[in-house]
């Protein structure tokens, strides 16, 4: 349930509301708007009466949330979500790119990408010390050692850092090196995990599982966002379909679907999407076309000697010429408010 206060309402009868909503037992949420406060009831609130807070001062009205995530759905908070990661901003009308090799394999190859992923425009520096793989036999990333990598490469080149972590008995360290943790799209289901990256003060970039709905995924950032971390990103991974001819099949429908359905901004990753480096570029371009607020790409200077990913990953000039591409088409949506969602 939600409680939309009146307009200009003041701060003792917000104050009031959520006194007795945690007297019943429950949490609250509160979105602050420029003239209005809405309290979101977090938790298995059925039983709750919204007539019973109609009455209450300064409230214009009391509604249940027919979603099951409550605190991710655009009920809770209609405006959309910004927040910066080491002063770079993600969501609203902002181009955020994340970019850099699948895996750091060394500290030259990180800092060459990183050099390279810069100069053209990225913002972000992705890499993965951690490496979830289908085969136990294949490269598992280098862990602590390409932590302290990125960390190097972030104060070289002035750039946050995400990366991935699999396990929550991993996340301190992770956080201790990162400036945005990612879950992969295996782990999106992983609610001691999930739990976990909510109690830290640190951005999350939430994958979506190869075989998950929009719903199950929204669930997923429910999982964090009840734990307090209101800091969360959606990444469109593509999904997992009978087509074998790409990696996945990127969901271009799920882009414009969540900018409906939640106000956490979306980011889409059409290296994953695809596998295929030659495919990436026209996947990029339709991402940012259909209203998602930036984009994680795989970049290597030398994708033929990659110990994973090489056959998805952009080299340098071809994501430079890639960034002059959506930044025009981004440009170009921005002046005409054609990100704007619909409302009629």
């Amino acid at each position: 349930m939600i409680v939309v206060m009146k307009v200009h309402a003041e701060q003792d009868e917000i104050d009031a509301v959520v006194q007795r909503i945690h007297k019943l037992g429950f949490n609250t949420h509160l979105s602050t708007g420029a003239e209005r406060t809405i309290i979101g009831v977090v938790g298995a609130d059925r039983r709750l009466e919204p007539m019973n807070f109609e009455v209450m001062a300064g409230v214009e009205k009391a509604v249940r949330v027919l979603h099951p995530f409550k605190i991710a759905s655009r009920d809770f908070h209609p405006e959309d979500t910004v927040f910066e990661v080491h002063g770079v901003p993600i969501g609203g009308h902002h181009l955020t790119i994340m970019a850099g090799p699948c895996s750091v394999e060394s500290r030259e190859q990180l800092l060459e990408t990183a050099a390279a992923v810069k100069e053209a425009g990225a913002q972000i520096l992705r890499g993965g010390a951690y490496k979830p793989r289908t085969s136990p036999y294949s490269f598992q990333g280098l862990g602590l050692r390409g932590l302290e990598i990125l960390a190097e490469a972030r104060e070289r080149y002035d750039m946050p850092v995400v990366t991935e972590v699999m396990s929550p008995d991993l996340v301190p360290l992770v956080a201790e090196y990162a400036d945005m943790l990612q879950i992969g799209a295996r782990s999106m289901q992983n609610y001691a995990l999930l739990q976990a990256v909510g109690k830290v003060n640190k951005p999350v970039l939430l994958k979506r599982g190869m075989m998950s709905t929009m719903q199950e995924w929204l669930m997923a950032a429910e999982y964090i966002l009840s734990n307090g971390n209101d800091r969360v990103a959606l990444c469109e991974r593509g999904i997992r379909t009978f087509e074998p001819y790409t990696r996945n099949t990127l969901d271009i429908n799920a882009i414009p679907a969540m900018r409906n359905l939640t106000h956490l901004p979306i980011i889409g990753d059409p290296s994953h999407g695809t596998g295929k480096w030659e495919l990436v570029g026209p996947i990029a371009r339709a991402i940012i076309a259909a209203g998602a607020n930036g984009l994680i790409i795989e970049v290597h200077p030398h994708p033929d000697e990659a110990l994973s990913d090489g056959a998805q990953s952009l080299k340098p000039k071809r994501f430079a010429e890639l960034m002059r591409n959506v930044h025009a088409i981004h440009d170009l949506l921005d002046h005409e408010n054609i990100h704007d969602r619909e409302t009629d």
